[in-house]
C-alpha cells in the first residue's frame, strides 16, 4: 500500500500572446501580485505558429514567457488559470481579448498547462479546468508528445524550459 504524500511544489509561468504591448506591464503587475515575483521574462518575439488568435487578437502578434520566481502547489492550478482568464477579460475591448495569457507550471517530471477545454489527454483538475500533459522529462529532457502543440515542442522552447528546470532543480535542493 503506498502512503499518500505531498508532491514537490512547481514553478509557475505564463505565455503572453499580443498585438500590442499596449498595458502589458499593466498584466505583468497584476501577474505579479498573484504569483510572486519574476524571476526570468523573455524577450517578445514573433508568434506565427498558428493563425488561431488572428481572428480575434488580429495579426502580427508576439509571444513572451514570464517565469514567476515562487514556488506553489500543484493544484493552484486552476485559481491560476481562473484568475488569467479575468485579466484577459478585464484588459479585452469591445468584447475582444488584447491579451492571451496561458498558465502552467513546470515539474521535475513534466510540463503542464491549464486549459478550459477537456480532450482525451487533459484531465479535469477542479473549477472546470484541466491540467494538460504538454511535455514530459525524459533521457535528460522535456519532451514533446502526439499532442504537444508544435510551439512548445520546438528546439527553442524545450530548451528554454529545461534551463529553467536546472534553476528549478536548484532551488527544490535549497528548500531541503
Amino acid at each position: 500500500m503506498g502512503i499518500p504524500g505531498s508532491p514537490k511544489p512547481v514553478r509557475y509561468f505564463a505565455s503572453i500572446i499580443y498585438q500590442t504591448p499596449g498595458n502589458i506591464q499593466q498584466v505583468e503587475d497584476d501577474l505579479v501580485a498573484q504569483l510572486g515575483p519574476i524571476l526570468v521574462k523573455t524577450d517578445s518575439e514573433p508568434f506565427s505558429q498558428t493563425t488561431y488568435y488572428e481572428k480575434e487578437m488580429g495579426n502580427n502578434l508576439s509571444r513572451c514567457f514570464i517565469l514567476f520566481k515562487t514556488l506553489r502547489k500543484r493544484e493552484d492550478l486552476p485559481s491560476v488559470k481562473l484568475m488569467t482568464n479575468e485579466l484577459e477579460k478585464n484588459t479585452s475591448v469591445n468584447g475582444r481579448r488584447t491579451f492571451n495569457i496561458d498558465p502552467g507550471y513546470l515539474a521535475l517530471e513534466q510540463v503542464i498547462l491549464a486549459t478550459t477545454k477537456g480532450y482525451t489527454h487533459r484531465i479535469y483538475i477542479d473549477k472546470g479546468i484541466f491540467a494538460d500533459l504538454t511535455l514530459i522529462y525524459t533521457n535528460g529532457t522535456y519532451g514533446s508528445l502526439p499532442w504537444t502543440y508544435p510551439d512548445y515542442g520546438s528546439h527553442g522552447i524545450i530548451s528554454m524550459l529545461n534551463c529553467w528546470r536546472e534553476n528549478y532543480k536548484k532551488d527544490l535542493r535549497d528548500l531541503s
